[in-house]
């Protein structure tokens, strides 16, 4: 059986790590930045974990892919996150000339785009990857959260 190296394949492994960060109690937000077909970096938020409001699942792909090819611009590779990026995310991704953003849910209170968050303008988007299954794992923890208070 061949492996269909496509925008699900790679969102499927943006779920991998959401659903990573929600065991640790995180918000299940995932992330993998990939290049010639390969995953180059995954992660996932580690905000409390690290106790660090930067850390996002979006900002540490970044350092890991810098790291992984020895520069900071990421041209000709691409992110699949499981939620629309926030404000600071859509900052870093400009800085890093991300080529390419794939996200799965919206995030109509935070996300760049109702905050008027500019990306590069090289930097194409595709929004509504596998949405209903990140949606879930984030409906899925706020449920929990409210239901602790």
């Amino acid at each position: 059986m061949k492996i269909q190296f496509d925008d699900n394949y790679f969102m499927k492994k943006a779920i991998d790590e959401a659903k990573i960060a929600l065991s640790k109690g995180e918000v299940p937000v995932g992330a993998v930045i990939v290049a010639d077909n390969k995953i180059i970096a995954r992660a996932h938020n580690m905000v409390e974990s690290l106790n660090d409001v930067t850390a996002h699942a979006e900002i540490l792909a970044i350092t890991s892919a810098s790291n992984h090819i020895g520069g900071k611009y990421l041209k000709n590779c691409s992110m699949y996150v499981t939620l629309e990026p926030c404000q600071m995310c859509a900052g870093a991704l400009y800085w890093a000339r991300i080529s390419n953003l794939y996200f799965g849910a919206s995030d109509p209170k935070r996300g760049y785009q109702v905050l008027g968050t500019v990306l590069h303008p090289k930097t194409k988007v595709s929004a509504g990857i596998l949405k209903h299954e990140c949606k879930e794992l984030l409906d899925k923890f706020f449920i929990s959260r409210r239901s602790l208070n």
